[in-house]
């Protein structure tokens, strides 16, 4: 397949957006990818978006354990492996769908979900910042935000 020279004009994307993923799943596709000639991937999570397709309301503990779980693939993969990731956040399932989450009730996750990302972890100094940044005064992520 590298002979084709494909693997040097793409790079593949890994999609998962659930909380529990399977790292050692996720760290054998991308050995798998690496033997098919591809030096870098790509991954692809999501902080709103991906939970129901009537969802209304961003259960941010979803998402941030999606993102901790891609934290530990990057961690087992090795360094050069990934490029990126794309922080998605879905609008709809498709074009003849109501909407989901709206973005102005996801602001909270996409702000603990890019400071986990940014920070390598979460802890309770990350929650605090990201409280401190949207002016809030108790960010819930294991209920919904009221």
């Amino acid at each position: 397949f590298s002979e084709s020279g494909v693997p040097q004009l793409v790079q593949p994307m890994i999609w998962d957006y659930a909380a529990d993923l399977d790292v050692e799943g996720k760290v054998h596709l991308i050995e798998k990818y690496r033997r098919c000639g591809f030096s870098k991937v790509w991954f692809a999570s999501a902080f709103k978006g991906a939970t129901g397709v009537n969802q209304s309301l961003t259960l941010i503990g979803h998402h941030l354990k999606n993102h901790l779980q891609w934290l530990k693939v990057a961690s087992s993969s090795p360094a050069d492996a990934l490029e990126g990731i794309a922080l998605t956040g879905w609008q709809r399932y498709d074009h003849f769908s109501v909407l989901c989450e709206l973005l102005p009730v996801a602001i909270p996750s996409l702000a603990v979900c890019l400071q986990a990302l940014k920070n390598g972890g979460y802890s309770e100094k990350i929650k605090e910042n990201v409280e401190k940044l949207l002016g809030m005064s108790n960010l819930e992520t294991e209920t919904f935000m009221r």
